[in-house]
């Protein structure tokens, strides 16, 4: 699947796009994962949005990329990592962290980077060059790990 990639401040936002981040961050998040958590934080205000767009205008794929010190003292980080449910299984998420990383990189600069890793993704985190650090915690209901990447 060939995505379409755009990256936008808050600010910058429509609210078609502002809509297919919430709707899709609520569908798997919250649904999906049945996990009722607070999803709107503050956060989103701050961050760089990353949308990989379908030809067909769905959104695919996504993340919020955060500045050093928003999410974790020390660390800039990604987060609200997701691949739509239609788009599964079709190779994304190696494209979508690269993409990520790139993105942060060319905003905040090169720095290391953290995030909170659903523990059964360690694995596919690590492919792309995160690192487990400390032990597993629960998050919402949900075991996780920290990671960093720091290349």
């Amino acid at each position: 699947m060939q995505l379409t990639w755009k990256s936008l401040p808050f600010a910058q936002l429509d609210t078609q796009q502002l809509y297919q981040i919430i709707q899709l961050r609520i569908e798997v998040f919250v649904v999906e994962q049945n996990c009722p958590y607070q999803d709107l934080d503050d956060k989103d205000f701050q961050a760089i949005h990353l949308l990989g767009l379908a030809e067909d205008g769905r959104l695919a794929a996504y993340t919020r990329l955060l500045p050093k010190g928003v999410s974790y003292p020390a660390y800039a980080s990604i987060g609200r990592v997701i691949t739509a449910p239609f788009a599964r299984g079709k190779g994304l998420g190696r494209p979508l962290m690269e993409q990520s990383l790139r993105l942060l990189f060319a905003n905040f600069g090169h720095q290391p980077v953290k995030i909170s890793a659903q523990a059964h993704l360690q694995e596919y985190y690590g492919s792309v060059g995160f690192v487990g650090v400390g032990d597993l915690y629960d998050e919402d209901g949900i075991p996780h790990r920290a990671m960093v990447y720091e290349r």
